[in-house]
């Protein structure tokens, strides 16, 4: 297949959807696909331009095969609700013209849209629409829902409810659509959207990359961490949605309970200053930056205990990307969630699941866990079987490329009746007698 992308996020972003969408793109093309994806020049989660990259120029260059555009984009230094808003607006102008171009001059069999950015999604449409190729949309956040349960956007004069019919109107002008989970599927069906054209495809973790090791790693003596400590991990984004307060107020309700419990938290992104501020005087708290992608490994098996908070407000919106590698480094994991959701699903037979927004239970549950290594040692194996056994990255794309394969045949079949029907002679009915 020839395969069109366009996502707001690539390499050499490391987290987030950037990691998603630039492992499909490639394991693509290593299956001997075409794959294209216009993207944004790498900014994430820090919010600035990746040195060598700049916001104003059009870019063309090759990874792993594949061929990767970078348009324009504006990116604010402190990414408010009102900023963010205009910067999707800003990749979908951008973006539009390389994306129309290349589906013009490329002629893909399917053009496949990652959300975020939802904004710059009818591109996609657009483009397989006026080319006869198969639409995809793939929604990994809820990111309207989001905005306004977080504060980020004000629901004022019924905003919400005409982006929502603007969100209802993108879907409909896909082939097919699919998000991580099946909440989140439930949700947008709810909302109108046909349940026949929805499909659920995880997240995935390459369990041959991810492995469980020691956690007497060169990094846990790099941060001074003694071997007796036991260290609670938070990797990732520090934004506003991923609640990092929560892990910055069970800290301060542990440290005189456990003096061997030493908190790392690991990442770049516009709450990182806060939290810092939050955490001055605190020994048992250390930040560090994302670590480069040969050192996750290490990373993630430094932990003996993998955080996951997450607020009230989002706890159903969304399945963060960070799960499935928690899962494939064999750790127990402490995860905020409401029971009937995914996250809660994965987590209650790797860890220990308590209230969304609770930063009490969330220590106590960390506590438990911390002084209990039988405990840790079950748990986190059955994180590592449960990632083998369904996050892992080779099975997933096999069944994403069956499903592309499966639409573009769909779509040519369509197009073949089309065409038969189309040179048909056509017979004027006979006239119908009016006597009796």
């Amino acid at each position: 297949m020839r395969i069109l992308a366009i996502g707001i996020n690539y390499a050499p972003d490391v987290i987030g959807v950037a990691k998603y969408n630039t492992e499909l793109c490639e394991s693509l093309a290593a299956m001997g696909h075409e794959v294209r994806i216009v993207t944004a020049p790498p900014y994430y989660p820090g919010w600035k331009i990746t040195a060598g990259y700049d916001t104003i120029r059009y870019r063309r260059e090759r990874l792993n095969n594949v061929e990767v555009i970078r348009a324009p984009i504006y990116v604010p230094f402190r990414p408010t609700g009102t900023r963010r808003l205009f910067h999707h607006a800003s990749f979908l102008l951008s973006a539009a013209l390389p994306a129309l171009l290349a589906a013009f001059r490329w002629r893909p069999d399917i053009v496949f849209a990652i959300a975020p950015s939802l904004l710059s999604a009818p591109i996609g449409a657009l483009a397989a629409k006026i080319t006869g190729a198969a639409s995809w949309l793939h929604i990994q956040d809820l990111e309207i829902d989001a905005a306004f349960e977080l504060g980020m956007l004000p629901d004022k004069y019924h905003i919400r409810g005409v982006m929502h019919r603007l969100e209802k109107g993108i879907l409909r002008s896909f082939d097919r659509v699919s998000t991580i989970s099946s909440q989140m599927t439930q949700r947008l069906c709810q909302r109108g959207n046909s349940f026949d054209r929805m499909r659920e495809i995880r997240n995935w973790v390459d369990t041959e990359v991810i492995l469980p090791g020691s956690n007497r790693t060169r990094l846990r003596a790099e941060l001074g961490l003694k071997s007796t400590d036991v260290v609670a991990l938070y990797s990732g984004a520090m934004a506003t949605k991923q609640g990092l307060e929560l892990v910055i107020e069970a800290a301060a309700n542990i440290r005189t309970r456990n003096s061997s419990l030493q908190f790392v938290l690991c990442g770049n992104g516009p709450a990182k200053a806060e939290l810092v501020r939050m955490a001055e005087g605190a020994e048992n708290v250390r930040f560090i930056d994302l670590q480069p992608a040969d050192r996750l490994s290490e990373l993630l098996c430094t932990a003996d205990i993998h955080l996951l908070p997450q607020k009230t407000q989002v706890s159903d919106l969304v399945l963060p990307s960070k799960l499935a590698g928690m899962l494939a480094s064999g750790r127990p994991i402490v995860a905020m969630a409401h029971p009937d959701t995914r996250l809660a699903q994965e987590t209650e037979k790797a860890g220990l699941v308590v209230p969304a927004g609770d930063a009490k239970a969330f220590a106590d549950a960390i506590v438990a866990l911390a002084k209990d290594e039988p405990a840790r040692t079950r748990l986190g194996a059955a994180a590592r079987a449960q990632a083998e056994q369904r996050w892992d990255r080779s099975a997933v794309i096999r069944s994403i490329e069956a499903e592309f394969l499966s639409l573009t045949r769909e779509r040519a079949l369509a197009a073949s009746h089309m065409t038969d029907a189309a040179s048909r002679p056509y017979k004027v009915p006979a006239r119908r007698s009016t006597n009796r």
